[in-house]
């Protein structure tokens, strides 16, 4: 019988009927069940926020600690299995997120829960630190698709300046993604699937493009040859924090969690990088090189500052960091991707080499700022350094292949693949320096 009512593929957990409501004891004198549903109902929601595995059983084992039991945790991108133990017995419990995505917000919200859990919940029951749960698990987006859009236009503009393009590339490339990151951001609300948000977002963008480079040339005398830069009007779309989380997951033997980011970003680039090469074809679009701009080398290292800035700050915006946060991984991205793009021009430096000095910088000025914030170290570095993952790299070898250019291909390819190895090491290196816990695998 057909009905017009959604099926939904998830069950949700009712969290509230393993709180015992008629139980007034308060949560560390509870069934080891329900101290469980709490452990894991906090991995879960943090898991949502899209950071990475370690981050996660951090979290879990700090307020199993604080609940006199121990927890093992096996996780992935979207779902947690774990045994938790009181020394007599122990439960085994599953959970699975309905999708996943970023949200700095409401991890810098659970990570000052998880902190504060000793001081604030341990007198209470497990109903009320259900509810307080369901108030955090709610936490509101805190910029709407209209926002999110201008958010991706001036990353996708900052981004066209460093990598090459003049102001009808900067304008177009803002437009573009203007209403692309809109269109994305308006279909995840509603929920449809990812490959359909992701395709639709670049179809929106090449066709915003085109209409806008039509424009130019039929009324402003543009050259065609400002079709170079189409590709950035859709970088809105490099998935930089999975990229990036997989990479730190694999550093600390997380290899479930990092193998199952790692294809969860490629599958992103894979839609969107098809999506925009068919896009190409059928709107004569071609990746072409950028005309020079002739800038001086004083004049190009103030664009590039300010440039970095924007885009950091875009793309911050993008992963739902309020305003403070975004502009200090803003600041710390404006000097790293500087110093990285510096390095490659003044110093000859190979561009993977300058990758990992750049992300090292992003990790250090974090680490440093980070007691002076109280936001999550990776809420600053991931967004400081998404701006130097080579998306139009990822998407000229997708180009050349659909082609048949195979050797263009596998230089794109080879490419982009040393510069993204290289992003994760260098916030690694970082950490190891400054972080004893990290720096350890007990």
């Amino acid at each position: 019988m057909l009905t017009n009512v959604l099926e939904k593929h998830h069950m949700e957990v009712p969290w509230h009927t393993y709180s015992k409501q008629n139980r007034k004891c308060p949560i560390t004198e509870a069934t080891l069940e329900e101290k469980a549903s709490i452990i894991g109902r906090v991995g879960l929601i943090m898991l949502s926020c899209g950071t990475g595995a370690w981050r996660v059983r951090s979290s879990m084992n700090t307020l199993a600690l604080q609940l006199g039991v121990t927890c093992t945790a096996s996780i992935g991108l979207m779902d947690i299995g774990f045994n938790c133990y009181d020394g007599q017995r122990g439960v085994y419990r599953n959970l699975c997120l309905p999708n996943t995505g970023v949200n700095t917000y409401k991890l810098y919200k659970v990570d000052q829960f998880v902190s504060g859990f000793h001081k604030h919940c341990l007198t209470l029951t497990g109903e009320e630190i259900h509810q307080e749960l369901d108030r955090l698990n709610k936490t509101p987006a805190l910029y709407s698709p209209l926002q999110l859009g201008l958010a991706s236009a001036l990353a996708c503009g900052g981004f066209t300046f460093l990598l090459g393009g003049g102001v009808p590339e900067i304008l177009l490339a803002f437009l573009a993604a203007g209403f692309g990151n809109f269109v994305r951001s308006s279909l995840i609300r509603k929920h449809f699937t990812l490959f359909l948000n992701i395709a639709l977002a670049v179809v929106t963008a090449s066709v915003v493009y085109t209409l806008g480079l039509w424009a130019g040339e039929t009324w402003l005398h543009v050259a065609p040859v400002h079709q170079a830069g189409y590709i950035c009007g859709m970088l809105f779309l490099i998935p930089g924090f999975p990229f990036i989380t997989s990479g730190i997951d694999l550093s600390k033997l997380d290899l479930r969690s990092g193998l199952e980011r790692l294809a969860y970003a490629l599958l992103i680039i894979l839609v969107a990088t098809l999506t925009g090469w068919g896009m190409a074809r059928i709107l004569g679009l071609q990746p072409l090189n950028f005309v020079p701009l002739g800038l001086t080398p004083c004049t190009t290292l103030a664009l590039r500052l300010v440039a970095s800035f924007c885009g950091v700050f875009g793309f911050s915006v993008m992963f739902n960091s309020p305003v403070r946060l975004a502009a200090t991984a803003a600041l710390f991205g404006a000097v790293a991707n500087t110093l990285r793009l510096e390095l490659v021009d003044l110093a000859g430096f190979p561009a993977s080499g300058a990758a990992f000095v750049g992300a090292l910088t992003a990790g250090l000025l974090a680490s440093a700022y980070k007691k002076h914030t109280g936001y999550p170290r990776i809420a600053q570095t991931v967004p400081s350094i998404v701006i130097m993952v080579p998306g139009l790299y990822l998407y000229r070898a997708i180009y050349h292949l659909g082609g048949m250019a195979l050797d263009q291909s596998a230089s794109w390819f080879a490419s982009a693949g040393t510069i993204i190895m290289a992003l994760p090491l260098g916030l690694i290196a970082a950490r190891i320096l400054t972080d004893k816990n990290f720096r350890y695998s007990s």
